[in-house]
């Protein structure tokens, strides 16, 4: 090779070099874009006292998040669309805004039925779909097919919540029970069969089945009347105080003169829906936290004084974020929706602000995880135990 060759090579290397290493440190200097979570939330509805708290705990979550790092060296940011009482039509337009706007994941509403516009929107463009607090099983492909494998809820399944309010009911040594199904959405629905279920194969025996229906519906009085006409050791119900036909039921079995204890799901959490007379007693119910300052956990303390939250479901917002952010990491850092959802229908045990969450291919919502029994007594709640579902019952 010639002396002019020779140069000139060295000269190209010594170049290509230089290269290399502006590129590297532009590389090195540039922040990673947000992995961006955008969130179709109900802001006035019916479901608005569920989504409020669980969006105001994420967005507390990712601000911690971010402070340690993010994920994969890259921050995390809510982007949010509000679904306006989950108006099918304005709900299916935020989710399709907020995507095209490069949601990497979408939240959405804490009910399945109010959910399903957001969730079809997001699914059908391979983006992974998540309920802070669904409790159906209806959130995966049961309900939405095999593109519903996109599609998770960090609530706890109906099937794992009528078990546990069942072997609740049992330790109390309540043998007898009659059963009021609000009919309105799905998960009310399902509770009451998992707990039928499951109390039935403990030997609890049911001696009364009634039905009615929240939002605006009348015929709660009748259900009351046909209640209080049956001796049974508890009456168990799965329904919200913001739907309007809880606060009916107790204080109409209470005017009564019925003093039977009345056990709900985490819908009937709080206290923001009792009625001043008569106050509301011998009432229980199954959460995810305490919001009267005794939950177990001190961080749920914290964070509850934090929020002023209404209900145990908050927590729910946060155990999202640290989901997510654990499959993302667990995926390498990727944020493809497919490859998320196969590493969360891997999750067994994972650790998250509301305890341990699991999934598998069947249930694509949490079961498994400790609830915190809240009994109210004179319109004050406190906790008054844990319990943790020992067998999911089919329904």
């Amino acid at each position: 090779m010639t002396p002019r060759k020779t140069g000139a090579l060295a000269a190209l290397f010594a170049t290509l070099a230089v290269v290399a290493a502006i590129t590297a440190a532009t590389t090195t200097a540039a922040p990673s874009s947000p992995i961006v979570i955008g969130w179709a939330f109900d802001g006035n509805g019916a479901m608005a006292p569920f989504d409020g708290p669980a969006l105001a705990a994420a967005k507390i979550r990712v601000n911690q998040v971010n402070a340690k790092g993010g994920v994969n060296g890259r921050k995390l940011r809510i982007a949010t669309c509000d679904t306006q009482g989950n108006k099918p039509a304005i709900a299916r337009a935020c989710a399709a805004r907020l995507l095209s706007r490069g949601a990497h994941v979408m939240f959405t509403t804490c009910d399945v039925d109010f959910a399903a516009p957001v969730v079809q929107e997001t699914i059908n463009r391979g983006v992974l779909a998540v309920a802070p607090c669904i409790g159906t099983d209806q959130m995966g492909p049961k309900r939405f097919g095999a593109k519903g494998r996109l599609a998770f809820s960090f609530g706890n399944v109906a099937q794992d919540e009528g078990s546990a309010m069942a072997e609740y009911a049992w330790s109390k040594g309540w043998r007898n029970a009659s059963l009021a199904t609000d009919t309105v959405i799905v998960y009310f629905r399902d509770v009451v069969k998992a707990f039928k279920a499951r109390y039935t194969q403990l030997g609890g025996k049911i001696v009364a089945e009634e039905s009615y229906q929240s939002l605006g519906s009348t015929n709660i009085t009748n259900a009351v009347t046909r209640l209080n006409g049956r001796r049974a050791d508890v009456i168990v119900t799965a329904t919200a105080g913001a739907f309007g036909a809880l606060p009916q039921m107790i204080s109409g079995l209470r005017t009564l003169g019925n003093n039977t204890p009345v056990l709900n799901s985490w819908a009937g959490d709080g206290v923001y829906w009792v009625t001043k007379e008569p106050q509301v007693t011998n009432y229980y119910f199954v959460t995810f936290a305490s919001i009267f300052g005794d939950d177990p956990v001190k961080g749920i303390n914290t964070l509850a004084k934090t929020l002023k939250a209404g209900t145990g479901g908050f927590v729910t917002g946060s155990a999202a974020i640290d989901g997510v952010a654990t499959a993302i990491r667990r995926s390498g850092g990727s944020t493809n929706g497919a490859r998320l959802a196969a590493t969360m229908e891997r999750f067994r045990k994972v650790p998250t602000l509301s305890g341990l969450v699991s999934f598998s291919p069947s249930f694509h919502t949490v079961f498994g995880r400790q609830y915190r029994v809240i009994q109210i007594q004179n319109n004050k709640g406190k906790r008054i135990g844990t319990v943790v579902a020992k067998v999911v019952p089919k329904i």
